[in-house]
């Protein structure tokens, strides 16, 4: 019998429990020396070393056995990261730590290519302490990593500061130097045929890496590339979904201006079947753009709404004109407003600097509905022009023939001869003798003038003649502040003179009767006031506006009406006030003075004070009057006033 102290069943025994606890492989060879120190029989000990190898190789199955489980386990939780689709870096992260752990490397990198660079970067590391390492950029086919790339295939070296087979760079092997490793190896991210990327584990010592290593981080490098491709399909997704949203948008963006452009012609057909006016179009188009509209005449005026800034307008409406489009000027929009390629006015927007397509094209079709209303209001105001032209004719040739029908007639048309109006009569600033051309310009001019208000003209002899309510004058216009409000014929002057020029192209002169109702008094304004245009040509003055009480004492003698009080008022009023309040005698002194020849000496006598009294009488008068009192052609008004002022017994 086999003595149990000295048989193999001891060892044996101890055999299976080292394989049960996954015991070093060091520990199984001490089992057959245990036995020799215990004097174990040869044929026992042949027996112990046959177990002990057999043991070993049980032992290094299971170690595959458990490494390979370890492998599943991470290449299912990788597996388990892209189904999870989680953000590309930490999955990235993830494939790179685990390649680390499973191969029981130093370190563990991934380097992908830049497209816009032209070269590869390191995009995650794991296990790296160098900043010039984990910031490395290899240019396309440099070191182990270009290999890789340019193959398609895995690459590892032991060594790879001696290592020949591929490209060394002075970077490169700056990096890896900084790093302190020595054996790499590398392995493609393919998809579909193609390189995206290098996978790689790296030790600081030299080693040599078995093809198990190779294929386990092969397979990690194929998870790493769907990682990738699904990434970029997610981007390509997201991308889709925002143009699709964005399409969505703009689709409906486009329907609401479809809807609303829809809406605004509508409106605007509307107003012009229910016979609308500019200014309501105007107020309708701001309404659907949400803006301010100004309509303006060829002048500038304004139809509707508020006068535009003047600065760049005329270049903003020439460009609209040319380009048949509405243009930006400054913050606003402007769009010429044409019949053919005549010019009737101009739409400004403002408050929508920014217009799309849909919005600009119903400010457009506003202006084509203005033209269209404009020359609506143009072809009715030449006909009902025509007969008020007659009428106006009549009333100027022969107002005493019959002027209860006279007044009947205007008031058919509109023009009530009963009120107050002031007659304007212009003419070319070249005449007499101005063409007759010229002369039918300026009654075109005058039509555009009147356009819109309660006034008429019409060509009679040698002039343009226009009848405006005298507390609707100019047209349109609010009656005037100032010195002018005594005198509103001199105002409406003033004004027509200037707006027909520019309506007409050259200098006009106008001058103006005083207000007057009925046909007979109206007759006699014109006369006053043709009398004023060849005063003011005489003198002059032409291309300018007047009225006869505006000319002074001239107007006391070319007017009708005689007005001596009222040119006595224009010429003394300062004195007289100044004398009524203070109880002075300035009116007095300056009438001595003038009587004595200008003489102070005299003036002083005749007045019965000092002289140094009628000095400071006449700085006073000088104060009142103005520094040109003393001259020849004031003085003489003056004259003329103190002498009526003396016949009238004032």
């Amino acid at each position: 019998m086999t003595d149990p102290h000295t048989g193999p069943a001891p060892a044996l025994r101890r055999l299976i429990d080292l394989l049960a606890s996954g015991a070093a492989t060091e520990d199984f060879a001490d089992v057959l020396a245990d036995a020799r120190r215990r004097g174990a029989p040869a044929a026992v000990l042949s027996e112990i070393d046959d177990a002990t190898w057999q043991a070993l190789r049980v032992h290094r199955t299971l170690r595959q056995h458990r490494r390979r489980e370890a492998e599943l386990t991470a290449l299912f939780d990788t597996a388990g990261d892209l189904a999870a689709s989680r953000e590309l870096d930490t999955v990235l992260q993830a494939i790179v730590r685990r390649a680390r752990m499973l191969l029981g490397t130093d370190t563990a990198y991934l380097t992908l290519p830049d497209e816009a660079a032209g070269d590869t970067y390191m995009r995650v590391t794991d296990g790296s302490v160098s900043v010039l390492f984990q910031n490395l950029r290899l240019s396309l086919g440099d070191g182990l990593g270009g290999l890789v790339a340019q193959t398609a295939r895995p690459y590892a070296t032991p060594d790879y500061r001696t290592d020949e087979r591929f490209h060394h760079t002075g970077t490169i092997d700056a990096g890896v130097l900084d790093e302190g490793l020595v054996a790499i190896i590398g392995v493609p991210l393919l998809l579909g045929g193609q390189v995206i990327g290098v996978l790689f584990a790296a030790d600081r010592s030299p080693r040599a890496f078995s093809p198990d290593e190779v294929a386990l981080l092969c397979t990690l490098a194929a998870h790493a590339a769907i990682a990738l491709d699904t990434a970029k399909s997610l981007a390509d997704t997201r991308a889709a979904l925002a143009e699709l949203n964005s399409a969505n948008e703009l689709i409906r963006a486009h329907a609401a201006a479809v809807q609303r452009a829809e809406q605004g012609h509508d409106r605007l057909t509307d107003l012009v079947l229910r016979g609308a006016e500019v200014p309501d179009v105007a107020a309708a188009v701001a309404a659907l753009l949400g803006g301010e509209i100004a309509v303006l005449d060829t002048g500038g005026e304004p139809l509707a709404g508020r006068a535009a800034a003047a600065d760049g307008l005329a270049e903003a409406v020439a460009a609209s004109r040319a380009e048949g489009r509405s243009v930006r000027h400054g913050e606003a929009w402007v769009c010429a407003v044409l019949a053919g390629q005549e010019p009737l006015g101009t739409l400004v927007l403002r408050g929508r600097p920014d217009l799309d397509d849909a919005d600009r094209r119903l400010f457009e079709r506003a202006s084509v509905v203005t033209a269209l209303l404009l020359l609506l209001r143009r072809s009715v105001a030449e006909a009902e022009n025509r007969v008020r032209g007659e009428l106006l004719a009549d009333l100027l040739t022969a107002p005493d023939r019959d002027p209860a029908g006279l007044t009947a007639r205007g008031r058919r048309l509109g023009v009530d001869l009963g009120r107050p109006h002031v007659v304007l009569v212009a003419e070319p600033a070249g005449a007499p003798g101005t063409a007759a051309t010229d002369r039918s310009r300026l009654a075109r001019a005058a039509e555009r003038y009147l356009f819109g208000s309660r006034g008429i003209g019409a060509e009679h002899g040698e002039s343009v003649v226009l009848l405006v309510p005298a507390d609707d004058a100019p047209p349109g216009g609010r009656g005037p502040d100032g010195p002018d409000a005594a005198d509103p014929a001199r105002w409406a002057a003033e004004v027509a003179a200037e707006r027909l020029a520019r309506l007409a192209g050259f200098p006009v002169t106008v001058g103006a009767g005083r207000p007057a109702a009925g046909p007979v008094a109206l007759a006699a304004a014109h006369a006053e006031g043709l009398r004023c245009v060849r005063a003011l040509r005489v003198l002059g003055r032409s291309g300018e506006g007047a009225s006869a009480r505006a000319l002074g004492f001239l107007g006391v003698l070319l007017g009708d009406g005689h007005d001596v009080d009222g040119f006595v008022g224009a010429t003394l009023g300062p004195l007289l006030d100044y004398d009524a309040r203070r109880g002075t005698e300035l009116v007095r002194t300056l009438r001595a003075y003038f009587d004595c020849g200008g003489s102070l000496t005299r003036a002083k006598d005749e007045l019965h004070v000092h002289v140094n009294t009628v000095v400071q009488r006449l700085d006073r008068v000088e104060v009142l009057l103005g520094r040109d009192w003393n001259r020849p052609e004031r003085s003489l008004e003056l004259q003329l006033a103190l002498r009526l002022q003396l016949l009238s017994g004032a």
